[in-house]
């Protein structure tokens, strides 16, 4: 049998190492599925509920695997839903192919239907290679170019192929002028600075007297490194979101999550540091940094474009975190554990505080309490997500990551409805291990309930059935509505923020998994309990208390005038606001709150 073009794209993408591919069919795209069809299981398609879920899937597979996560998509609506998810890979550095269809060569520029210019619409999120093929002997080059450069660069590229295309015999390209004969094989290089600019570095570590470190998804891989360099600095450790499982949290210096969904540790250690060290993190706000001119700054990072980025540093190491950090170790001077001892105990009194605010009394369920039940009881080599929104507050500072645990949810992006799809990409990247996504109502309701029925399609293949999607069910869009309070100063909006109630557990158990519904804070361990035992997928359904307020570490002289601003205009749930913001703030007074 002639081999098509579409039976070429498969056999190379398995040259290259593709084992798995996420996606959706369609009649322009039909070409390359039947060819996967012929490969006999060469490569395993996982087949989505929307095109955009798969694009989420195949960053997250990337993100979990350290492989190049593969996205296919029919043309027209097909290839246009897959942006948001490549822009998710992008955000996040991550190795993406986006493979699409196209409608013929013939009725390209006629106003065909579902004809996209998909090289103009892919231009900016897969800026470093998009192309369109144009005959069968020009689609070697094509698939090479798009997968070396997504893993080279760390970045998404995307492949355009005319329907027609796909079915035609492929060819190999002829040897004459004007054709290009490319080849396979990709692997990462030894990135190090100069040894110059390492002495430059370890100098100004040597000279500080109060260290902060600040790592980020760059360093994940790094743990030992880290943790050698942060004992020999005596620094104390804060994490960006995407570098959360970078350090465990049960070290006493480590001061968890920085930013708007950080902790009071992580923001005094900026506030009173004098030297930064910062590793593989593109943390964007700069206001929960050290002020300009405080501390003396050095950065480690693979991506220069991203060096004194955020913080004017003294020094910029372009280097692989890990190598860079082992060559940076000998030149550094061992200090004393004066400034590290203050951090710890301001860490260990901060875990006394999150536990009294999680145990405060709510209207039914407080949210903290759910992620809080869950930390102590997460199987050792467990992978986490969450979903952007309030319920990344709770993940950010209330689960407790220990050694050889993954999670990672939406950073760059920040998208709503990621939590689910990354949940299912952990689960084929490592059937083996169990997963558990922590998602807000509204994520759950724009397109993640769609995806509970891919796990219904697939969980009995996972060798490990330990699979828990955590729903907190407020009714309200609540991330948003708090920032219209502390950020505006306005009131919450009851059109643009209440969504409907749904009962998301029975949901899940009309299609098959568990289902199991809480709305009594007592009831909650025994919750995750049953769910950790359960020889099938779970959806948890917590009814969460939306008053409750997700803190910022630091509060600003303008948050508090708007919050009163918010007050005067009258809120509609004004009484509810006061309180559970009272019970927050003085939770280490309020009785009923543990000691």
């Amino acid at each position: 049998m002639t081999q098509t073009v579409g039976d070429f794209v498969v056999s190379r993408l398995h040259a290259w190492g593709v084992r798995k591919m996420f996606g959706y069919p369609g009649d322009g795209i039909n070409g390359v599925f039947g060819a996967l069809q012929r490969a006999d299981g060469k490569i395993e398609f996982i087949q989505a509920r929307h095109e955009e879920m798969a694009a989420f899937m195949a960053s997250a597979y990337a993100k979990f695997s350290g492989e190049l996560g593969v996205c296919i998509a029919t043309s027209g609506s097909g290839a246009t839903h897959l942006v948001t998810g490549m822009y998710d890979a992008r955000a996040d550095h991550q190795p993406l192919l986006a493979i699409v269809g196209q409608q013929a060569r013939s009725g390209l520029g006629g106003h065909y239907q579902q004809e996209v210019d998909l090289a103009a619409l892919f231009k900016d999120v897969a800026g470093d290679f998009v192309h369109q093929a144009s005959v069968p002997s020009q689609v070697r080059h094509l698939v090479d170019r798009a997968v070396r450069m997504a893993l080279a660069n760390r970045t998404v590229t995307a492949l355009i192929l005319p329907n027609d295309l796909q079915e035609m015999p492929y060819e190999e390209p002829p040897r004459e002028h004007g054709t290009v004969h490319s080849g396979i094989g990709y692997r990462p290089p030894k990135v190090v600075p100069h040894e110059s600019d390492l002495d430059v570095a370890a100098d100004i570590l040597n000279a500080g007297e109060r260290v902060a470190v600040l790592v980020g998804a760059g360093a994940l891989g790094a743990t030992q490194e880290v943790t050698s360099i942060c004992d020999r600095l005596g620094a104390g450790a804060a994490k960006a979101l995407l570098g959360k499982a970078v350090l465990p949290d049960d070290l006493p210096w480590v001061t968890g999550s920085v930013g708007l969904l950080g902790t009071e540790p992580s923001w005094n250690l900026m506030r009173d540091c004098d030297t930064l060290l910062m590793i593989g993190s593109g943390f964007p706000y700069s206001e929960f940094l050290p002020k300009e001119g405080q501390a003396r700054g050095v950065q480690i990072d693979l991506e220069p474009g991203m060096l004194s980025l955020r913080y004017p540093m003294d020094a910029n190491l372009v280097g692989d975190a890990a190598e860079t950090l082992r060559l940076l170790l000998p030149l550094l001077k061992q200090k004393d554990d004066k400034w590290r001892t203050d951090i710890e105990k301001g860490v260990a009194a901060w875990w006394r505080l999150l536990e009294k605010r999680a145990h405060a009394e709510a209207n039914p369920v407080n949210p903290q309490l759910v992620a809080w039940e869950l930390s102590s009881r997460l199987p050792d080599n467990v992978i986490l997500t969450s979903d952007s929104g309030s319920c990344a507050n709770w993940y950010a500072r209330d689960v407790r990551i220990r050694s050889g645990m993954m999670a990672s949810l939406s950073g760059g992006l920040a998208s709503m409805g990621a939590a689910v799809p990354y949940a299912i990409a952990a689960k084929f990247a490592h059937p083996e291990r169990p997963v558990v996504g922590l998602v807000g109502d509204g994520a759950m309701q724009m397109n993640n309930m769609a995806e509970l029925i891919t796990i219904a399609k697939y969980w009995k293949d996972w060798s490990d059935h330990r699979f828990i999607i955590c729903v907190f069910n407020n009714e309200d869009l609540n991330q948003v509505t708090w920032e219209q309070r502390v950020m505006e100063g306005d009131p919450k909006f009851e059109a643009s923020q209440r969504i409907p109630d749904v009962p998301y557990h029975r949901f899940a158990e009309l299609i098959g998994l568990q289902g199991i519904f809480v709305d009594r804070p007592e009831d909650l361990g025994s919750a995750w309990d049953e769910a950790l035992a359960s020889d099938r997928p779970v959806l948890l359904e917590v009814k969460t208390d939306p008053e409750v307020p997700p803190l910022p570490p630091h509060f600003t002289l303008k948050q508090f005038k708007n919050m009163a601003a918010t007050l005067a205009k009258g809120d509609p749930n004004q009484a509810g606001v006061i309180r559970g913001t009272v019970r927050q703030v003085l939770s280490a007074v309020l009785p009923g709150t543990r000691e």
